[in-house]
């Protein structure tokens, strides 16, 4: 008799099976999933950069509060209690249990115009500088890109709109188009774009002396390839950071406008209340009510929005990453 090894268990069975079974294929990520890839890591570190900056995280505190009070201004004081047929306060009384902030000249309650408005100055400061932004960003890529002529006329055109003075250009446009927000988000986003579009150009003349650019245009990629492709994602942080500064100024410039009147006389927005505390001489009988939560609140939104834009900046930049604690 032949000699006979052990028989093979169900330990040595399953190995052989295991094997003779073929490989797994290797699963190769596309360029698109690896960009994905590469845009979350980027994003998280961006987070977490931003997270350790306190002025920042301050200013975001402070924002998300006043846009969840906008949010919700409809459930915490209907539209019936901002209405003046429906006001049921004394004209410019003090602060009291039923009215914490006072009352206007029609018997309004502050604390519900102050909710109401920053519903109004939040969308118009954040629609104008979508606005500004659209046309600064445009403007500033092409007239970085492109040479002669066509570089020359939109920078020619840009420095013609940066030496007109802001504010009369803001009045005389708001005056010829009449008074509603829609003017007034049309007539901030035209007048607000030079600085951003001079900005942009900046960057974008950084971009297009890159090696990638030149690699590109060997390889016949036409200018809206190269625009679209290659300088708008790497301007585009930049125009980012910029954004919240630019809301801040829109606010501002809103304020600014529905103080001299030339706002919607039916949105109670925070400029159009310290218009009508200027209107009805609060200050005059004493009413500090009337004037201060708009201004206040006026001034704590826009530092909220300049913190964040100091904030992104500084992860933009890294050169100035020390200095944002």
């Amino acid at each position: 008799m032949g000699l006979r090894g052990p028989m093979p268990g169900p330990e040595d069975a399953a190995d052989l099976v295991a094997v003779a079974e073929p490989a797994a294929p290797l699963v190769v990520p596309s360029s698109r999933q690896l960009a994905r890839a590469r845009r979350r890591a980027s994003r998280g570190r961006a987070w977490q950069q931003f997270r350790r900056s306190r002025p920042g995280m301050a200013g975001l505190v402070v924002l998300v509060t006043f846009a969840t009070l906008a949010v919700l201004a409809p459930v915490l004081f209907p539209p019936e209690t901002i209405s003046v047929v429906d006001a049921t306060g004394d004209p410019l009384s003090p602060p009291s249990p039923g009215f914490p902030l006072g009352t206007d000249e029609s018997g309004r309650s502050i604390l519900a115009l102050v909710v109401w408005g920053a519903r109004v100055s939040l969308v118009v400061g954040l629609a104008a500088t979508v606005v500004s932004m659209l046309i600064g960003t445009v403007i500033g890529v092409m007239a970085g890109h492109y040479r002669g002529w066509v570089g020359m006329g939109l920078n020619r055109f840009t420095d013609w709109f940066l030496v007109i003075p802001f504010l009369p250009l803001a009045i005389v446009l708001a005056t010829v188009l009449g008074a509603s927000l829609l003017n007034i988000i049309i007539v901030i986003g035209i007048t607000s774009w030079p600085g951003t579009a001079r900005l942009v150009r900046a960057q974008t003349l950084s971009v297009s002396a890159r090696p990638y650019l030149e690699r590109a245009r060997a390889l016949g990629g036409g200018d809206l390839h190269q625009m679209t492709r290659h300088v708008l994602p790497n301007v585009m942080p930049l125009v980012l950071a910029n954004t919240t500064l630019m809301v801040a100024l829109a606010i501002l410039s809103e304020t600014t406008l529905s103080f001299l009147g030339l706002g919607d006389p039916l949105a109670p927005s925070w400029g159009a209340l310290l218009d009508g505390a200027f209107t009805s001489g609060a200050m005059t009988v004493g009413a500090w009510w009337y004037v201060l939560p708009p201004g206040l609140c006026v001034v704590a939104v826009v530092l909220a929005f300049t913190l964040i834009g100091r904030a992104l900046e500084a992860i933009v930049d890294p050169q100035l990453s020390g200095q944002q604690r």
